[in-house]
């Protein structure tokens, strides 16, 4: 698979491309439960984000679809930096790299301890599911390293100019941030028009994300997949921190 950004950039098929429907996410509860069953196909998961539609489900259960409603975007212009993170960041200890260890990073959000979840929804079917989608060249990674450690990052997808954020995790204080800077900053001088955070949390409030309706959601969803995708892996991007 090619660098992305280089020279090229491409269209991803149309909905119609694909053999898997789901329900109009449009029409389901604000909860945004929409069906269960299924498969991790790599074209069934396409179709689904393509429709603004994630899976989440617990070990044991049916894979379950959602489309929640409000639904929570972080522009990446709007990146809320607190003075005492700008500090973090001008320290330049951290050092930060992009889809250079993607299966740690997943596995890392898999399984280290979050405060309130005692099980983990990244079971080993959605690890194996997004791995593939890595490296089919539409799922991401941002690794950020603490003296040559991997202690922090986040993972997702990006199709058109959007990308979907699924999980981040930190072993010290404020790697994930740190990621998520970096991820905004790198999107944002590229065109792109949101990270999908999916559901409201205080933490990526505090970062400057804000919710949105699921109609407004899927709205400015249908205009960022109409734009070119750049697809492949994204050894070539490279983020430093600036005030400028």
């Amino acid at each position: 698979m090619g660098s992305m950004f280089e020279e090229e950039e491409y269209f991803i098929p149309p909905l119609s491309g694909y053999a898997y429907t789901f329900p109009n996410p449009r029409e389901a509860s604000d909860e945004g439960l929409l069906a269960y069953g299924g498969d991790l196909s790599s074209s069934r998961l396409l179709t689904a984000y393509r429709k603004g539609i994630f899976p989440w489900y617990s070990a044991g259960d049916p894979i379950l679809w959602w489309s929640p409603n409000p639904r929570l975007l972080l522009y990446p212009e709007q990146f809320y930096l607190r003075k005492s993170f700008r500090r973090v960041l001008r320290s330049g200890k951290f050092q930060v790299t992009f889809d250079r260890a993607f299966s740690e990073v997943i596995g890392y959000c898999a399984h280290v301890p979050r405060e309130g979840q005692e099980h983990t929804w990244i079971v080993s079917e959605i690890q194996e599911a997004y791995i593939r989608l890595h490296e089919e060249g539409f799922g991401h990674s941002v690794e950020v390293y603490l003296e040559g450690r991997l202690v922090g990052g986040l993972y997702g997808l990006a199709m058109g100019k959007v990308f979907f954020g699924e999980s981040m995790f930190s072993l010290v204080a404020d790697a994930s941030k740190v990621a998520f800077k970096a991820l905004s900053d790198v999107l944002g001088a590229k065109g792109y028009d949101f990270i999908d955070c999916q559901m409201p949390t205080d933490h990526m409030v505090g970062l400057g994300a804000r919710e949105v309706s699921r109609d407004s959601y899927l709205d400015q969803l249908d205009l960022a997949l109409q734009k070119p995708s750049d697809l492949g892996v994204w050894h070539n991007f490279s983020w430093e921190y600036s005030d400028g």
